[in-house]
């Protein structure tokens, strides 16, 4: 330390000081403003950059939140739409069921008509065969009396007998 003392001198200090402060006035003066202008802009970047990813931020949630009432609204709309197409497939296979029967009805009804007159034609057919089967069984029993004389006679005495006069 005694030898720092022996070299101090007061000139060397007076200029050395008057350089630092030239150097401080000088930095000050150019160099500062400069840097406390970076200094700023940056952080003023980086708080915009801040707000804008916060805004961002906001704007996802509020996409989000659309997104979400969107497919509330969506499965809401899917959900009457299949209810309407249930009701619609419900509604047709009534309406078919109901034509079905109609048809069935109705084909019933001419099925028994059809069989109805069928059975009216069928027994007038068998009257009809019975009529000629009987006039053809009188007819041969008749000539068969009617070709004995004797037999002619007995038949017209038990018809005379069994005849009433009024």
């Amino acid at each position: 330390m005694e030898k720092l003392l022996e070299e101090f001198s007061i000139g060397l200090f007076f200029w050395q000081t008057v350089l630092f402060l030239a150097l401080f006035f000088l930095l000050r003066k150019f160099a500062w403003k400069p840097i406390l202008n970076a200094v700023n802009e940056r952080e003023e970047g980086i708080k915009n950059a801040l707000d804008s990813a916060e805004q961002a931020k906001l704007e996802m949630q509020n996409l989000q939140a659309d997104n979400e009432k969107l497919l509330k609204e969506a499965r809401a709309e899917r959900e009457v739409m299949l209810k309407e197409a249930r009701d619609i497939k419900n509604k047709m296979i009534e309406d078919a069921k109901g034509e079905a029967q109609a048809e069935a009805s109705k084909l019933i009804a001419q099925a028994q008509a059809s069989i109805q007159s069928e059975k009216k034609a069928a027994i007038a057919d068998l009257k009809s065969q019975v009529a000629n089967l009987s006039i053809s069984i009188a007819e041969k029993v008749v000539q068969d009396e009617l070709s004995n004389k004797g037999k002619q006679e007995k038949l017209v005495e038990s018809l005379l007998g069994d005849a009433t006069l009024n």
